[in-house]
């Protein structure tokens, strides 16, 4: 998964339109052994999401997620999410096919947590520990793991895809005979035919 501050924080409502996949699990059904969860989107969440991140079109998306509860109500989340999508090659333009791969290790925390955890994180900034990532709020005691799939998925999405090989090569342009060293004194030069030139031995 991309750095914390890299990550769309997700403690904000956000329109059911822009999620189009889906995937809720309830905080408080998930076993004390811990929960294991695959989910694929379907032909019309790709579309959108594909539609959304100006991609060609995403062929499949599928994610798989382990989740385990942790003291103070707070869920680990950590999977991964793979995707094919079609894109455009930049140096081409032809059209080609990306596979993605993305990493996903999340806290998520009751919300009246996150700004004591917010701040004892800011505290460690200060100090050489390894700082955490921030928490992400546990909204109505549920898990979007569709929201985080699509999350990853479009932080994964190389912005300037090329082919395997594909180089962009400047065109060539053909030398200016005027464009030399000497081009200056030529335009300062007198002109052997032009009557104001002095001729030898006059005054």
């Amino acid at each position: 998964m991309k750095r914390a501050d890299e990550t769309p924080r997700r403690d904000a409502p956000r329109d059911a339109s822009r999620d189009p996949w889906r995937a809720l699990v309830n905080v408080a059904q998930i076993p004390d052994g811990g929960l294991h969860r695959e989910i694929e989107a379907d032909a019309n969440a790709r579309a959108i999401i594909a539609e959304s991140a100006g991609l060609r079109d995403i062929s499949s998306a599928r994610a798989a997620f382990d989740l385990a509860h942790l003291s103070g109500g707070r869920v680990h989340v950590a999977g991964r999410v793979q995707a094919k999508v079609g894109q455009t090659c930049v140096v081409t333009l032809e059209p080609m096919e990306n596979d993605l791969d993305e990493a996903i290790d999340l806290i998520f925390a009751p919300p009246e947590q996150i700004p004591t955890l917010a701040h004892l994180i800011e505290e460690a900034a200060g100090s050489d520990t390894e700082i955490p990532d921030p928490p992400e709020p546990i909204m109505d005691g549920m898990i979007d793991l569709g929201r985080l799939a699509t999350d990853a998925l479009l932080l994964g999405i190389d912005p300037y895809p090329r082919k395997p090989g594909a180089v962009f090569e400047l065109p060539e342009i053909p030398p200016d005979p005027e464009d030399h060293p000497f081009a200056a004194l030529k335009v300062l030069k007198p002109d052997a035919d032009s009557p104001n030139r002095k001729k030898p031995g006059k005054d």
